[in-house]
Parts: C-alpha cells; sequence; structure tokens
C-alpha cells in the first residue's frame, strides 16, 4: 500500500486498512487502554467521535470521546476533551489509540 499524501510510514485501522494516523504525529507508544498498549498521536484522520463523556483513567477524571474508524466503524481509543487536572492538561485535543487496533504501514 502507498504512502497517504508522500509521507511514510502511517498507521492504519487492522480490521479495514483505512489510515487512521501519521507516524509524524506520534508523541508517545506508552499509554495503557482498555486491550493493552496504546499510542498517543496529536491528530488523527478517518474517525468518527462518540459522545463526550466522564472517565476515570489511570491519571485522573477526564472528559473523553470514544474514536471509531470512519470506514468500519471499529472501535480504535478515544480522544482527550478535557483534563480536570491542570498537569495533564497537555493530553487535551490528544488522541489515544490502541496498538491492538491498528497496523503500521509503509
Amino acid at each position: 500500500m502507498a504512502g497517504v499524501a508522500g509521507i511514510n510510514p502511517f498507521y492504519s485501522c487492522r480490521k479495514c486498512r483505512t489510515p487512521v494516523a501519521l507516524r509524524d504525529d506520534l508523541l508517545s507508544k506508552k499509554f495503557v487502554a482498555k486491550y493493552g498498549g496504546a499510542y498517543m498521536f496529536t491528530r488523527a484522520m478517518n474517525i468518527v467521535l462518540g459522545q463526550k463523556q466522564d472517565r476515570q483513567l489511570i491519571t485522573g477524571k477526564y472528559d473523553v470521546s470514544e474514536v471509531f474508524c470512519s470506514n468500519c466503524n471499529e472501535y480504535l481509543g478515544w480522544k482527550y476533551i478535557r483534563s480536570y487536572d491542570t498537569r495533564e492538561k497537555y493530553k487535551e485535543g490528544r488522541f489515544v489509540i490502541e496498538k491492538a487496533k491498528i497496523l503500521k504501514e509503509y
């Protein structure tokens, strides 16, 4: 599969191979999510956001929206909308995508 907009590598939905994030937007590989390891990205593409909800996570309370693939509707992770802890504000607007739900493409 060719790169997205000439930029390689990128990450795609494991179920349908739709591109969901660029390697250039990867911030961290050290997150933990429902199904194990997860990556944090500054941006995501070809996604649909679920309703905003309060969620208690390991590092505190947040408003988040679940993230789904826009092509196959597979659950991918979540987007941080708001942090209740000022030390965690850097996460706002960021996307956490489950490692088990994506593939690295070149």
